[in-house]
């Protein structure tokens, strides 16, 4: 079990950041976020998130045009942003990472299927991979103000990857953190039945 201040990096203190500190990231450090990320469980063990990190000046010039206006100025001043996405041909993978039965037939040919899996899990990943990137003393803030299709066309033309939402990364700036907003209570968000 995770001791007081473990809880605190990842649940209490873990915030989404706007400002970023002029500090870069090791790339080794992206690599980290994404061993951890891949050790959670998704169903069929099918991992179909997929990311690019957007680090280069030529690179974020070409994200800009699909950002909206609220979201420019934060993500231009990241040191990075990921583009998380989820493969639409995920379970091509599937007999190296199920291996022991033919998953591949659950979701060849079946749309919905692909649709609902890859978006569910995927996304179910990107949870994961902000709380990796606390772990390693790294802080985000998701954001899904952009044009998807944009993105799409611009960074994965001729690939089965679809856009979700884009993740800056660093090292936020606390002093320029909004006051944490209101939380559900678990009466007012769960039941114990």
């Amino acid at each position: 079990m995770l001791d007081s201040d473990g809880l605190d990096l990842l649940f209490r203190n873990g915030r989404s950041h706007n400002v970023w500190q002029d500090k870069p990231v090791d790339p080794a450090l992206l690599r980290q976020a994404w061993d951890l990320t891949v050790l959670a469980p998704t169903s069929a063990n099918c991992e179909p998130m997929r990311v690019t990190f957007v680090t280069t000046d030529d690179a974020r010039e070409r994200l800009k045009p699909c950002l909206a206006p609220g979201n420019v100025e934060k993500t231009m001043t990241a040191p990075v942003t990921a583009i998380i996405a989820h493969d639409m041909e995920f379970y091509e993978k599937l007999p190296h990472l199920f291996p022991h039965t033919d998953a591949r037939s659950w979701f060849a040919g079946k749309e919905e299927a692909i649709k609902t899996t890859a978006f569910r899990n995927g996304t179910l990943q990107a949870g994961y991979f902000i709380l990796a990137l606390r772990a390693l003393g790294l802080d985000s803030g998701a954001m899904s103000g952009f044009d998807n299709a944009r993105v799409d066309a611009e960074f994965f033309a001729n690939t089965p990857y679809k856009s979700n939402f884009l993740l800056n990364i660093g090292y936020g700036d606390g002093s320029k953190l909004f006051e944490r907003q209101p939380r559900l209570s678990f009466d007012e968000g769960a039941e114990i039945i």
